[in-house]
């Protein structure tokens, strides 16, 4: 199921309702001006309340931020630039950013990123800019992930941990434009096949593809991912290893087994058969002879018969 469009009625009378009660003055510690409000480096370990809800620029970047709230940050309905790099922040939750649908830039790098959830960025149909790099426990995403984001034209993906990326993920970006995949442990086994060859036929050409290689399997070890559709379409489609061997022999052992057991069980029918119908002749032939010596036999009684009456009597 591919992830929702947009919020529902409800999240948006609470995020209006909760608008009503929140204040419009600048976070301690924080500068706020014509719209920007910036705690960069002010050593928060969680979002800061009372940000006003008519900010378009929120610098929250290195903190040690662990979350962010979807309840606080929803009410920033005008905000178009969030920058939260260099945080602690673990994972993203569903409808974390479900408020703000202006939002163009997006900085998530430098965090301790684990998962993402393929909901997270739903409602960011604006969205120009993502940056996730240098979240190295970012071990997979979701092939939904960016499925909403189709006005993305720059995405960063450098040092993520990732091993494989589905093709499907990308096919949504259709004017995407620049795209990191370096310091990633590739592994280029015939799962990653179909992404490689979207690579090549998107023409999309990674600015740092000379060190966006792979790390498995042994003979493409160093190769960038940019440059394997073509060999892993050799390997993975005309190409057959020792273990695709032995499946063939156990394969065609199996034919020949079931062929010759066929062919045993279909003679034992034809010699069963022929047997019966030997049985049934000569039991038929039996019954004619019977019926013959019967009927000849009464033919003689008859004759005899006939012979006694057709002579007088000696007295």
């Amino acid at each position: 199921m591919s992830p929702a469009s947009g919020p529902g009625p409800g999240w948006l009378l609470f995020s209006f309702g909760m608008g009503l009660v929140s204040g419009t003055k600048c976070p301690n510690n924080c500068l706020c001006q014509a719209q920007e409000v910036n705690c960069t480096a002010m050593h928060l370990t969680e979002y800061p309340p009372d940000i006003p809800l008519n900010t378009r620029r929120l610098y929250l970047n290195n903190n040690r931020i662990t979350s962010l709230p979807a309840m606080h940050l929803g009410l920033l309905s005008d905000l178009v630039y969030l920058d939260c790099h260099s945080n602690w922040i673990r994972e993203v939750m569903d409808y974390t950013f479900i408020g703000v649908f202006r939002l163009i830039y997006l900085d998530l790098s430098s965090n301790n990123l684990t998962s993402i959830s393929p909901f997270s960025f739903s409602v960011l149909n604006n969205l120009v800019q993502l940056n996730l790099a240098n979240n190295p426990r970012l071990l997979s995403l979701d092939k939904y992930t960016f499925a909403n984001t189709s006005s993305l034209r720059y995405l960063d993906l450098r040092n993520t941990g990732l091993q494989t990326l589905d093709h499907a993920a990308l096919h949504h970006l259709v004017v995407l434009q620049t795209l990191y995949l370096s310091g990633n442990p590739w592994k280029c086994n015939c799962s990653f096949m179909d992404f490689a060859i979207y690579l090549i036929v998107s023409h999309l050409e990674p600015p740092d593809d000379e060190n966006a290689t792979c790390v498995e399997p042994t003979e493409l070890a160093g190769w960038p991912i940019t440059q394997v559709g073509n060999p892993l379409r050799y390997m993975c489609l005309t190409h057959l290893d020792r273990q695709d061997y032995i499946f063939l022999l156990l394969i065609g052992f199996c034919i020949f087994a079931a062929g010759t057991v066929a062919a045993w069980l279909t003679g034992m029918c034809a010699v069963l058969y022929q047997n019966a119908r030997r049985k049934s002749s000569e039991e038929e032939a039996e019954d004619e002879a019977g019926h013959r010596a019967e009927v000849t036999r009464r033919i003689f009684q008859t004759k005899e018969k006939s012979g006694q009456e057709g002579f007088p009597q000696l007295i």
